[in-house]
């Protein structure tokens, strides 16, 4: 077999502008890496970019994500028990090949390749791919392939063949089909675990042209449908001989068809695919076998599919002027990766977001934090989405209370890993592969998680000013996390402060005392602070609300004035550590810990963004050190602004100097490791301001910590969305000094020096606006659109804007 990719420049992408990204050649080795980053998804299923041919081997992973559909298996493992609930690989309905009269199945491993390329458009949201192959007979074929999973229909998808022999003339045969001969197996370090989902496959042909196969899952009893249509077309007339192949969990129409010399064959293939947690059907199979006799061509999908995306992309419009084509390529990538995970498709479903999107099965598909970093984003241009997102936790408000309670609190008490139903599923152990050991896993300490919902609820509510929203579901939400916090804190009478114990901060590196018998930090910052940042917001909702409503949600939570007595008390005598120098201390201890000899570990490793696996495999713990896997204590820069910062800690009787930032970020980017996508978000965030060169080289590496796998493997598992949406978030809310409160959208813009204008659109209170930066002027216009005025704020000043006024000043100066 010869095939084009010898050479690394030959295997990496290539920019063809700013809406395109080719790859030319076939790298064995990064075709995990390719799949999942030319996945293709409209936020109810997404199919990852593999070759329609491929099975699981080692080189491919073929898999398909319905959002929200989890199973649970039980595995023996180490003496115990092991349950883990996962996100399922459903059928391949991508499933499809040929052979050239009585020759094998096409495989890229059995021909001579002499051209390849593989282009994701993300205009379009379409895949295509190219190549000429040679087989051992000499026989010539020039293969061109391009698929879309549809955003108009998001049960459908399609795939498109056109084979055309160049040198000779004979039978064609192809085969397309469904194979559920298949299992979550795209994680290494997850295939001790028992991970077969699938149960009860049956496979049936309702018509001439149509293969169906209809599966359930083992536990969570959900079944999925889906129905293959293919068709075929030639230059002339066409009669294809079909049968059906039918085998143990596959079916396929195999169809063949005699050809041509330099004549090519279309072969159309569209899926529609149902499960039973779908609204409005009487039975899967029954409406994925109806669906696909009712939906058009392929050309007719592609184009309502096509004009959709249009409609989305002029939603999330970006202009970017600087620093070439690569970064607005990647910017649109990201966008584009995040819209196919929760799109308007979303907004029916009972879901949240995926944090490493539909694209793979790392992190068993959980809902983490990483929607921290992605809502903010999402609520300035499709709000009603982000809307349904929080719903997802709202409908999970009775097992977080549950939750609470079984660990001796009151309130809710969110889980740091969220599947189906809301409980914890973060796992009990995990494997280092370095050391090969499994390490007992202390991460649903990670209460902060509960920070994350609040803080998203209140921005939803800045932005949205949405009051029935907040009313029936947000404060209700809000009012239970605050009461959890309430319930844990507890008060020290001789310092007259109150404390929270046993938690984990957002490093993940330190879970725990060096000799501890129990896992646990004391006093972590930054979920001391935000702890006092959730309960001011809660005592605010009371003034906030409607009368009648604050009166009937207190009374059917028993909320009375005493509690909200102790939450103001608390509010305002949180405990928050400090180094004898005045650095906000990660935790208590934390300032005691050794240092870590930085200079020795990069010299005896190439890579230490893991230095928690390294440590261990030395028998050691990051414990012992000042040492963080990411952002911890400056997470409190990225979510507040000085001011607000500065306004809580003097609520709590701490000073707040003007240098502490500064010397704050100084001291813990020199202990941070960056093993974290999201650290480098954080860090090029909280510079962005005082070291606008260093803030751009973290924004670059974060920018293209997917399209390179720059952490080592985790992108073929899934891409990274809370990172992606970071990154363009920094352009949008960072760079643009975007902050919306007290019924006011603030900006204070400070482009980098390497970004020559930015424009885009964005939503605030129902109106569209668009705002720019250019040759040192900030412009906005309220576009034409709704009624009364939005006010604005720049520079302290505020002011009103109708809809068609236009506001155009150089920067700060006042309005």
């Amino acid at each position: 077999m010869t095939v084009p990719s010898a050479d690394t420049s030959a295997i990496e992408p290539t920019m063809v502008d700013e809406w395109s990204l080719r790859y030319d050649g076939f790298d064995p080795a990064r075709e995990g890496l390719r799949e999942a980053m030319c996945t293709l998804g409209n936020g109810y299923f997404g199919t990852r970019g593999a070759a329609p041919e491929a099975v699981t081997d080692g080189t491919h992973y073929p898999g398909t994500y319905v959002a929200g559909l989890y199973n649970r298996r039980v595995t023996r493992l180490a003496g115990r028990s092991v349950e883990n609930e996962s996100i399922v690989n459903v059928p391949n309905w991508l499933s499809f090949s040929f052979r050239l009269g009585d020759g094998p199945w096409f495989a890229l491993g059995d021909v001579d390749v002499l051209d390849f390329s593989q282009e994701l458009n993300l205009r379009s949201a379409t895949l295509s791919r190219t190549m000429t192959v040679r087989d051992t007979m000499g026989r010539l074929l020039r293969v061109e392939q391009r698929r879309f999973v549809s955003m108009a229909d998001p049960h459908s998808a399609g795939l498109e063949t056109i084979l055309r022999p160049e040198n000779w003339s004979g039978r064609l045969t192809v085969r397309s089909g469904i194979d559920g001969r298949i299992a979550n197996s795209g994680v290494e370090r997850y295939r001790q675990f028992d991970e077969h989902h699938l149960a009860e496959v049956t496979t049936g042909r309702p018509d001439g042209e149509t293969v169906v196969m209809a599966a359930r899952t083992s536990q969570s009893d959900i079944t999925i449908a889906e129905a293959v249509r293919t068709r075929l077309t030639g230059t002339g007339p066409v009669d294809p001989e079909r049968r059906v192949i039918e085998e143990a969990g596959f079916i396929a129409d195999e169809m063949s068809i005699d050809v041509k010399a330099g004549e090519s064959i279309t072969v159309e293939k569209i899926v529609t695919l149902f499960t039973s947690r779908d609204n409005s059907i009487s039975e899967p199979l029954a409406e994925a076998c109806s669906h696909s006799a009712r939906v058009g061509s392929f050309s007719d999908l592609l184009h309502a599919h096509t004009r959709e995306w249009d409609d989305l992309w002029r939603g999330f419009s970006l202009e970017f002027e600087g620093d070439g084509i690569t970064t607005r390529l990647i910017l649109h990538l990201h966008i584009f990766h995040l819209l196919q995970t929760t799109s308007r498709n979303t907004l029916d479903l009972d879901v949240g977001v995926p944090a490493r999107g539909l694209h793979g099965e790392a992190y068993r598909g959980h809902v983490f934090w990483d929607e921290l970093f992605i809502f903010p984003y999402l609520i300035l241009h499709l709000p009603e989405l982000v809307r349904s997102l929080l719903l997802y936790r709202y409908r999970r408000l009775p097992e977080a209370r549950w939750a609470a309670v079984q660990a001796g609190f009151r309130g809710a008490m969110y889980p740091w890993q969220s599947g189906s139903n809301g409980r914890e599923e973060t796992q009990v152990v995990h494997l280092n592969p370095l050391s090969g050991r499994w390490i007992p896993d202390a991460s649903h300490l990670q209460r902060h998680i509960n920070v994350a919902i609040a803080y998203n609820l209140w921005q939803y509510y800045q932005v949205t000013g949405d009051i029935e929203f907040v009313a029936n579901y947000g404060a209700e939400m809000i009012f239970e996390i605050s009461r959890f916090w309430s319930s844990m804190a507890r008060y020290d009478s001789g310092l007259d402060r109150y404390e929270i114990v046993g938690v984990m901060g957002p490093d993940e590196y330190h879970d725990g005392y060096v000799g501890a018998e129990v896992p646990g930090l004391n006093n972590n910052a930054y979920t001391n602070v935000m702890v006092v940042w959730v309960l001011c917001r809660a005592l605010e909702l009371i003034d906030i609300l409607p009368e009648p409503r604050c009166s009937e949600l207190r009374e059917r939570l028993s909320l009375d004035n005493a509690e909200l007595a102790r939450w103001e008390d608390i509010s305002r005598k949180m405990r928050v550590v400090f180094h004898a120098d005045g650095i906000m201390s990660q935790f208590e201890g934390y300032e005691n810990l050794a240092e870590l000899n930085w200079e020795a570990y990069r010299q005896r490793y190439a890579d230490i963004s893991r230095l928690d696996r390294i440590l261990e495999d030395e028998d050691d713990t990051p414990n012992a050190y000042k040492a963080s896997k990411q952002a911890d204590v400056l997470m409190l820069f990225y979510l507040l602004s000085a001011d607000e910062l500065g306004a809580i800690l003097k609520r709590l009787r701490y000073s707040f100097e003007p240098d502490i930032i500064p010397r704050t970020i100084d001291y813990y980017l020199q202990r941070t490791s960056h093993g974290s996508t999201l650290s480098r978000v954080v860090h090029s965030w909280v510079l962005s301001r005082s070291d606008r060169e260093r803030s751009w080289e973290f924004f670059e590496d974060a920018l293209r910590s997917d399209l390179d796998d720059a952490q080592g493997g985790t992108t073929p598992e899934g891409v990274h969305l809370g990172a992606m949406a970071g990154t363009v978030d920094l352009l949008q809310r960072c760079y643009l000094g975007i902050e919306a409160r007290d019924d006011v959208i603030w900006f204070d813009p400070l482009l980098p020096t390497e970004v020559k204008s930015l424009t885009l659109d964005i939503r605030y209170r129902q109106r569209w606006m668009n705002v720019a930066v250019a040759d040192g002027t900030f412009t906005i216009v309220v576009l034409e659109w709704g009624e009364g005025p939005v006010r604005v704020g720049l520079d302290g000043e505020v002011v009103e804007l109708y809809p068609g006024e236009q506001r155009q000043l150089p920067l700060w100066s006042p309005i």
